[in-house]
């Protein structure tokens, strides 16, 4: 009787123990499945920039729309790396989410369509085929072709030249060293309009103007100022060449692990972050013209028309190579 006794207290004991380490174990799981899912946002700008106030917009709707179960922390500055590397890690699922311009041309042909100059009369012409039906098709055949799903467009002010020699036609970009992002229509279309192009990331830009490595830059207003650029750059020269934008983008492998309603929550906070940010730009915009200005830096005035003749065989050119239809299509979109 002792023993029969001593073993049903044993077999009393190691219930209790199986029992309170199961207990302990859904306790654990159900702790994990309440835990937010911490996703990552990269791009290549300060935090002073449109593209981070939208993207800091975009954080917090997504936490707010999904309840606390999604996270989004962000990573400007060129943290995760160039608007190469951003896309090659959303390809493989090391980043979640980025907001990249014209490099996606890397990926998927059609868009070097997108980057010809003067390609676009002006920003209304450009958000006609963005969010229309030739934007929506875009994204669609991107997502099949690189496993990178396009969010959104935000809207950018038209790229402008800047330069330490007086640039007012075309002849004088004879040998001007500038840089341009690493796009086969801007390297073209400069060379082309006679200058020298070197693609560089834009985290080396302030120094190599600095030290003479380059002359000139283009890009956004307010790109330049957020960058300090006005400070090693003399002239500011109004060529409007290209009326841009920069996507929002996020992962496939990232989007497929989140469930049906954190994936809704995510569209919805990215369209209404492209309206906030879009809103910012123009008021930037203004404010990075009147901080070159203020800075000393000459604004130069020229016929767009002059350098828009020059890159015209490019343009027809790369149509044929990456997107004839394409490039017809926006054409037809000025009538």
């Amino acid at each position: 009787m002792k023993h029969l006794k001593a073993a049903a207290t044993g077999a009393t004991a190691l219930m209790f123990i199986i029992t309170g380490c199961s207990g302990d174990s859904s306790s654990s799981q159900e702790a994990e499945a309440n835990e937010p899912v911490t996703l990552r946002l990269g791009h290549i700008q300060s935090e002073d920039d449109a593209w981070h106030l939208g993207s800091e917009r975009f954080a917090e709707l997504v936490e707010e729309k999904t309840d606390g179960s999604v996270e989004v922390e962000l990573y400007p500055s060129s943290t995760l790396g160039s608007d190469r590397d951003l896309v090659e890690g959303m390809q493989i699922g090391s980043v979640d989410f980025a907001l990249v311009a014209g490099v996606m041309s890397n990926f998927y042909d059609p868009y070097a369509i997108l980057e010809l100059p003067y390609l676009f009369e002006d920003s209304e012409h450009l958000e006609d085929f963005l969010y229309g039906e030739g934007g929506e098709q875009l994204q669609q055949d991107t997502l099949e072709a690189t496993g990178v799903r396009g969010l959104e467009f935000f809207m950018r002010t038209p790229r402008e030249l800047t330069s330490n020699r007086l640039i007012e036609s075309p002849e004088d970009l004879r040998g001007l060293k500038i840089r341009v992002p690493n796009i086969e229509a801007s390297v073209e279309g400069w060379e082309a309009m006679g200058a020298n192009p070197t693609p560089m990331n834009f985290s080396e830009v302030y120094s190599s103007l600095q030290t003479g490595v380059i002359d000139a830059q283009e890009n956004p207003a307010a790109f330049i100022t957020n960058a300090q650029l006005q400070e090693v750059q003399n002239y500011l020269v109004m060529t409007d060449h290209v009326f841009g934008y920069v996507q929002l983008l996020m992962s496939d492998e990232t989007y497929a692990k989140l469930t049906a309603q954190e994936q809704t929550a995510v569209e919805e906070a990215a369209e209404e972050a492209r309206i906030y940010q879009n809103n910012l730009v123009a008021d930037q915009e203004a404010e990075a013209l009147r901080i070159m200005e203020e800075a000393g830096m000459e604004t130069i005035e020229v016929d767009q028309d002059e350098f828009r003749s020059k890159v015209q065989n490019v343009n027809e050119r790369l149509a044929d190579k990456y997107g004839q239809e394409l490039y017809n299509d926006i054409l037809e979109m000025r009538e």
